[in-house]
């Protein structure tokens, strides 16, 4: 699997500019604010439909442009695919392949796995359960399009009964209706819950040895599940608070407060590990799920790496860059010091300049 191209129209500070890739590592340079980041999230968006720092449509379109679109050339096991997207401001967007519009988001998945590895991930550990859950989320998301599904129905059910909660004040005849919405919020929240340990499961399988030989046989890295429930207890456990949340006006038990823990050697690094410790296992993070991806898909995923060598040391950039040695990559930085010191295969350089991109 291989991105051949992405063309970009309209799309942040790019009026019609083609990037074109090589099946080896591409580095895409520049000084900030270029425009490098664009592309990646643009690669994003064509594996996932959803960008990984927008929360809305409009907020990736130019300034001056009424619509962004986006249009990748895909080479995958022979057979070329063409991803067609058009985002619009004020309606859902347009998604084709090959010609085809689809007719829903999930019908994307599975097309074109991608791993994005951004500064931002090394705080995975460090930050809250809600970006340790968000990781886990999308990854899951790419992989199985039914979790997608129940995801996004939890989510709904969730904003839904908070409203009824919060609505309830005015109309106290409206809480007589939470039951059903619980039924259903069960009934989508078991799926995530049973889903999610199983994708620990499969990636500690694969973490272990990763995490053992990034750190030359010093630490042994083990992730667990924090469910906020168990399946069999999420209904009775929502029946028991319900009062409770009516009175803080907000749902509070289900796997919307979940979590995961990172042990190294029996330490839970989330709170006591060094900054180096959680760098070096999010790094570990992300190159299982590279392993993962080909093991659930038999195909090799696309590596984006959005100015992350930056912020690791030379032992860490030494360790990836060698592990990504028949994965298609594309990297953003700010200048090649880094490749030409350490004497790391370049296959294609190119330059980015205000959403203008040279070879």
């Amino acid at each position: 699997m291989f991105i051949k191209s992405v063309q970009l129209e309209g799309y942040r500070n790019y009026k019609n500019s083609t990037v074109y890739f090589d099946k080896g590592t591409n580095i895409l340079y520049g000084d900030n604010a270029q425009g490098k980041t664009n592309v990646l999230e643009s690669i994003f968006i064509c594996a996932t439909t959803k960008s990984h720092r927008a929360s809305k449509d409009k907020e990736i379109i130019g300034f001056d442009s009424d619509e962004a679109r986006i249009v990748l050339y895909l080479e995958k096991t022979g057979e070329e695919y063409k991803i067609d997207i058009v985002l619009k401001k004020d309606k859902s967007k347009f998604i084709a392949v090959n010609g085809s519009k689809i007719k829903k988001a999930t019908e994307l998945l599975g097309i074109l796995n991608v791993i994005l590895f951004s500064p931002e991930d090394l705080g995975i550990i460090k930050n809250g359960p809600s970006e340790r859950r968000r990781f886990i989320d999308m990854e899951l998301c790419q992989l199985d399009s039914i979790y997608l599904y129940n995801l996004s129905k939890y989510n709904k059910i969730i904003d839904q009964r908070n409203r009824l909660i919060k609505d309830s004040y005015v109309n106290s005849e409206l809480i007589d209706t939470i039951s059903i919405w619980d039924q259903q919020l069960v009934t989508y929240g078991n799926t995530i819950i049973n889903k999610r340990r199983e994708f620990i499961e499969d990636l500690n399988k694969i973490i272990e040895e990763v995490h053992y030989k990034l750190t030359d046989g010093k630490e042994k890295l083990n992730i667990s599940y924090e469910p906020d429930v168990e399946a069999e207890d999420f209904a009775e456990e929502l029946r028991k608070n319900r009062n409770r949340d009516i009175k803080l006006k907000i749902t509070g038990t289900g796997p919307h407060r979940d979590d995961f823990s990172f042990v190294v050697n029996g330490i839970d690094i989330r709170k006591y590990g060094s900054q180096g410790q959680q760098r070096t296992a999010a790094l570990s993070l992300k190159l299982s799920e590279i392993e993962i991806v080909k093991n659930l898909t038999g195909h090799v995923p696309v590596l984006l790496l959005d100015d992350v060598l930056s912020e690791l040391d030379s032992n860490r950039q030494n360790y990836l860059l060698n592990t990504i040695g028949d994965i298609q990559t594309i990297i953003t930085c700010t200048g090649l010091d880094d490749f030409v010191n350490n004497n790391f295969k370049i296959n294609k350089i190119i330059k980015v300049v205000n959403g203008a991109v040279t070879e």
